[in-house]
């Protein structure tokens, strides 16, 4: 055998030994994580757990590796996973579907092929361009953000298994109600003509089939790489803000105005998330410690939602190819789904 043979023969073999090297650490990384810090701010600091300081601080370096060792996890599985599935498939299977049925397969399409608010005009661009109905690309929209995969594995690694599956059922049905009722009110009346001037030439290459798994695992990297450095500002102002609110906040003061005796406490949650611009691993940690100040589950997941699918970055960006009237329907009609799932969770589970 030759020396190339001899080198391809182990790479497969050197490929996954690094793989599993590399989740043995990170298994170990998580968890060792909480031990470290009580260790070295109690034991070698002296830091009282209990006192406002300690608790903060302990809050944010915590929070920090967890989100980070969860972002950095969940980023390479997902990007892997999605290797198999491409936006050329996504668009084939959506296009020509009739509404109803069509908003079922788009929002569970929006769950598996997230696509952050910077990508809501080309997407939008590309499925209408496609031949997919209006209200079904509102669908897909909709899910894409609201109920994406990292959302939901941080969700489980923060709260468990109840919250996570009733977060992922709301954002669908939100996804399939607002998609179809949009799809309703003759939407094309608010669409940029140039948006069905648009063509997709030729008929897409579909590069999936022809990856590796070493383009796969590459892929992964790479692409953990680039998230973590986008967002990391914002993941240490959530966590920081996190950390104040765990700490510093007086104990009632978001039972008085967000907790369960407010009976306007979802809809104050939903505007005030509106504006906000973050995703989901720069408002989970504000979520953590929401839940540690007694907030009712649903007022929380109305919060979350409202800041991930209705944030003011991609409303703006949105303008480019709707006009205002679909625009404020689309914040209206999915910002209502937002309300009435926290009235319902929160008059189901309470807290």
């Amino acid at each position: 055998m030759s020396t190339v043979e001899h080198a391809r023969a182990r790479t497969p073999t050197r490929r996954w030994v690094g793989l599993g090297a590399a989740a043995v650490v990170w298994f170990v990384l998580y968890a060792v994580n909480g031990r470290f810090w009580d260790w070295l701010l109690v034991d070698a600091f002296g830091l009282d757990p209990e006192s406002r300081l300690g608790s903060s601080v302990r809050f944010f370096l915590y929070d920090t590796v967890k989100i980070a060792l969860l972002l950095i996890g969940i980023i390479f599985l997902i990007t892997v996973m999605r290797s198999f599935m491409s936006v050329e498939r996504t668009r084939a299977l959506l296009g020509g579907r009739r509404e109803g049925v069509g908003n079922v397969m788009a929002a569970g399409l929006g769950v598996v092929t997230p696509f952050c608010s910077c990508s809501a005009v080309p997407a939008f661009i590309g499925f209408v361009a496609a031949g997919v109905p209006l209200g079904v690309t509102m669908s897909f929209l909709i899910a894409s953000p609201l109920v994406n995969e990292v959302a939901i594995a941080l969700l489980f690694g923060l709260f468990g298994l109840g919250p996570t599956l009733m977060y992922v059922a709301a954002g669908v049905v939100i996804a399939i109600v607002a998609g179809f009722a949009l799809g309703r009110i003759s939407p094309e009346r608010w669409v940029e003509p140039f948006v069905f001037e648009t063509r997709l030439g030729g008929q897409p290459v579909d590069s999936a089939a022809h990856l590796t798994w070493d383009d796969r695992i590459q892929m992964g990297v790479e692409e953990v790489l680039s998230i973590l450095r986008k967002i990391w500002p914002y993941l240490l102002v959530g966590i920081g803000l996190g950390a104040v609110i765990h700490g510093w906040a007086p104990e009632d003061f978001f039972a008085r105005y967000a907790g369960a005796g407010n009976p306007f406490a979802v809809l104050v949650a939903v505007l005030i998330g509106i504006p906000l611009y973050s995703n989901a691993a720069g408002v989970l940690p504000l979520v953590e410690a929401l839940h540690d100040q007694g907030l009712p589950m649903g007022t929380l997941l109305a919060f979350m939602m409202a800041v991930v699918a209705l944030s003011l970055p991609e409303v703006i960006l949105l303008r480019r190819v709707l006009r205002p009237p679909l625009i404020a329907a689309f914040v209206g009609v999915t910002g209502l789904g937002i309300i009435a799932v926290g009235y319902l969770f929160n008059a189901t589970i309470g807290a």
